[in-house]
């Protein structure tokens, strides 16, 4: 089940906003009248569908949103009270929207309850960094902020030095106040890196859950002078964002299906096809997990992103994690190449259809990987299926050959989503760089 929601969506706050995502993952919000939320969770409210990314064309634009009251939350900033609600898409006649990710995601579930008789928990790993936020440097042409690190320390450091540990803490206070306790919180690898990891829930509460952890970080960051980013690779020469995903699967008396007590390493077969079928689905996938073109800079060797296709006991360099678990019942996997950049509802939901596919192949996972995938010598090649893309144009390639990618995602959003991307890169492709400039000028 999910976390409570607040019984009244008229109650007691500032102002009231729907939030959904673009195609992109980048979170959308409408303002709208609090005493007017219980007849928009009925008729739904307009919005030009051809200015979000993703959704519509200008000559066929008109949308709806529609409020779903059972996500309501009250957020209580120490400034203001937001009414928090994630909204549906709807097209102009009423119907979920094919283009809407949410519902990608609820037929999905849908699909494993009715064909399986399976339901899902999941809790993704949340990262992020704090910056201070400058203007370009003086005398440049440059109108894009610097970066510049909110500290200088490591993994588990603490205070004084760890400057974003208030925010954590502030961060994690307020969604207590909305019905969501966290696990643990604490400072990563790199230089103003951050991580707090929620508890486990179901699947679609997560994907919402992850929309409202993004606005509140995100708010919580600025009112203290600083700025959150899930920007996946921001430095060459540290660890990346990540967004690692947990996941379980439960038949309907809520029995943990990942652990059988005779398998090898106590895993049921249901667990190993699901791996199985996610390792096979992995590179034409990707473009899912990680979507845009800085994703790709953090594949390499090293710095914790997966970049083998394979899967692990504890083994944080596989693609594919088996966690050490003190108890049957949290017998789990953890996927490890997704990014936080990407759209949370179709990460969630190809991740689900490549391990319901693995079921239904009988894909069998194979031998777990023995010792670090960075420390074997695979030699260089510019194409190798053994490993991830490591491009943007490589996953472009593999995503627009899949017909497990259409078929998963529907022509509506397959089109629309690879039309995006296919655009990001031919932006980055012709664009000029001041390294390009560095190496190439004296030729």
């Amino acid at each position: 089940m999910g976390e409570q929601s607040d019984s009244d969506p008229n109650s007691d706050v500032d102002f009231t906003k729907i939030f959904f995502t673009d195609i992109n993952g980048r979170l959308m919000n409408l303002f709208v009248n609090p005493a007017m939320i219980e007849k928009m969770s009925k008729t739904g409210v307009g919005f030009d569908g051809s200015s979000i990314a993703g959704y519509t064309s200008v000559e066929n634009s008109d949308c709806l949103l529609v409020p779903d009251l059972s996500t309501y939350k009250k957020i209580d900033f120490q400034d203001k009270r937001v009414g928090f609600l994630i909204g549906d898409i709807y097209d102009e006649r009423g119907n979920p929207s094919e283009k809407d990710p949410r519902n990608l995601l609820k037929r999905i579930l849908k699909t494993a309850e009715k064909e399986f008789q399976v339901r899902f928990t999941l809790g993704p790993e949340h990262e992020f960094f704090l910056f201070k936020t400058e203007p370009a440097a003086t005398g440049t042409d440059s109108e894009v902020p610097v970066l510049e690190h909110s500290d200088d320390i490591g993994y588990f450091e603490s205070s004084p030095m760890d400057k974003g540990e208030s925010i954590r803490q502030d961060i994690v206070n307020v969604l207590a106040g909305c019905g969501i306790q966290y696990e643990k919180t604490h400072h990563e690898v790199t230089p103003s890196q951050h991580e707090i990891n929620l508890e486990c829930t179901d699947a679609l509460s997560a994907a919402d859950r992850t929309l409202l952890f993004s606005y509140v970080s995100k708010q919580i960051s600025e009112n203290n002078g600083f700025t959150a980013s899930f920007m996946p690779k921001p430095f060459e020469n540290h660890n990346r964002n990540a967004f690692h995903i947990h996941l379980s699967m439960q038949d309907f008396e809520g029995r943990n299906l990942f652990y059988d007590e005779l398998g090898e390493y106590q895993l049921s077969d249901f667990a190993r096809y699901f791996i199985g079928g996610i390792l096979k689905y992995a590179r034409e996938t990707s473009i899912i997990m990680a979507s845009t073109v800085n994703s790709y800079k953090a594949y390499v060797m090293g710095k914790e992103a997966p970049v083998v296709r394979g899967w692990g006991l504890r083994n944080r360099s596989s693609m594919v994690r088996v966690p050490y678990t003190l108890s049957p019942e949290s017998t789990r996997i953890e996927l490890r190449n997704p990014d936080p950049a990407g759209n949370v509802y179709l990460q969630m939901a190809v991740l689900i259809s490549m391990g319901l596919a693995g079921i239904r192949e009988k894909i069998d996972c194979g031998s777990a990987d023995n010792g670090s995938a960075y420390s074997k010598d695979y030699g260089l090649k510019v194409w190798d299926e053994d490993f991830l893309p490591r491009s943007f144009y490589e996953a472009l390639a593999e995503a627009e050959g899949s017909s497990f990618l259409k078929e998963t995602m529907g022509e509506a959003i397959y089109n629309n989503m690879m039309a995006l991307k296919i655009r990001e890169w031919e932006e980055d492709r012709v664009h000029v760089t001041q390294r390009e400039h560095q190496i190439y000028r004296d030729v």
